[in-house]
């Protein structure tokens, strides 16, 4: 999910994030490098734990399952936040709305792995829940019309998600709309008071 809200931002509308002036094969690089550190890291973890048999499947269908795979993508995030907000001195610089958008999603998947510590949220929810408040948010704040046809896309697409968690009895209509309603609040409040 990082990798399409990043992806839609670079290149629909590179100037929310001071990134304009950036040649597309800077943006390629960067999001290739969020991709990397939000997808490829935390994927090889839970090949890892599923592997050495930690968890039993890859779908993590219980909680206690979910627990450890969901803190260690959040220290993965942090690590990948830290990076943007601190090490990348130019981008951080240029482009901090980059480091808050992380932070943001950060956030939700700390807040994922705590409420899995009782209750078994739709994590693929909160996820597509962060990208459409993250891309809502800054259409209206910045009156990106740019925006409207990927805003478009991702309404139909968090449909697609949230039907496809039911059809698989993955979740209850409770757990998929408390997650799209954590991802659609933690995005939408770092735009507005942060971005």
């Amino acid at each position: 999910m990082p990798t399409l809200l990043f992806g839609v931002l670079l290149f629909q509308v590179p100037s929310v994030l001071g990134m304009d002036a950036f040649t597309p094969t800077l943006r390629l690089s960067l999001l290739v490098l969020i991709f990397v550190g939000t997808f490829g890291v935390p994927s090889l973890l839970i090949y890892y734990l599923f592997r050495s048999g930690y968890i039993r499947t890859l779908h993590m269908t219980t909680l206690e399952e979910r627990r450890l795979p969901y803190f260690l993508t959040a220290l993965v995030y942090t690590a990948v936040t830290f990076l943007f907000a601190f090490r990348m001195q130019l981008i951080s610089t240029i482009a901090p709305e980059i480091a808050v958008l992380l932070g943001s999603i950060t956030i939700s998947i700390l807040l994922v792995a705590l409420i899995s510590l009782y209750w078994q949220i739709s994590a693929h929810s909160v996820g597509i829940g962060g990208v459409l408040g993250a891309i809502g948010g800054i259409m209206l704040k910045f009156g990106q019309t740019d925006l409207f046809f990927p805003l478009l896309v991702l309404v139909l697409l968090t449909g697609f998600v949230g039907s496809a968690r039911l059809k698989l009895n993955a979740h209850t209509p409770a757990q998929i709309g408390a997650g799209l309603l954590l991802g659609l609040t933690i995005s939408v409040v770092a735009v507005f008071w942060l971005v």
